[in-house]
């Protein structure tokens, strides 16, 4: 088993309430620290599992059996530059080659914010630039795969989003 760290951001529950925080950990957030900011219910999860998309789906299930609805799953799949060197370890002045072309060739173009100073990129988009030049493991790109997922199901409605995660992590583990 490995431990993730991943954040469901929730909404629909008072925090004020007497039982806010019992209520995610009898619902099985034991594992997770709960908080409300910014007008949002944030449950920071250090999960173990078999797998990535185990770790999500069991969260997202134990948040709505708290009574919670769930609005996304974080990390940010968006990043800006500081944020790709942070979460690859590369220094900034070299990610900052890679994405002008100086330093290597085929970098994804930002996604978000494209005109402006700061521009963002899709952080799944990132990680398979960096996997097939070998710069980062597999394992990452499958992380990041299955976030996104775990969004566009939140954002659809979908009813299933355990399947929807296996499927998605065993297609990338293809």
């Amino acid at each position: 088993m490995k431990t993730y760290e991943f954040s469901v951001i929730a909404s629909g529950l008072d925090p004020s309430a007497d039982d806010f925080e019992t209520r995610f950990y009898n619902a099985g957030c034991d594992d997770a620290l709960v908080s409300f900011q910014k007008g949002h219910i944030i449950v920071d999860f250090a999960r173990e599992a078999d797998s990535i998309d185990e770790a999500i789906s069991s969260a997202i299930e134990n948040v709505r059996a708290a009574g919670a609805t769930v609005d996304r799953v974080e990390p940010d799949p968006l990043v800006s530059l500081s944020e790709i060197a942070a979460r690859t370890g590369v220094t900034r002045a070299a990610v900052s080659l890679y994405a002008s072309g100086r330093r290597a060739e085929g970098f994804p173009a930002p996604v978000a914010k494209v005109t402006d100073e700061s521009p963002l990129w899709n952080w799944a988009s990132v990680v398979r630039w960096f996997v097939s030049r070998r710069k980062l493991p597999e394992d990452v790109l499958i992380e990041a795969e299955v976030v996104n997922e775990a969004n566009a199901a939140i954002a659809s409605g979908d009813p299933d989003i355990r399947q929807r995660l296996k499927h998605c992590a065993d297609h990338h583990r293809a």
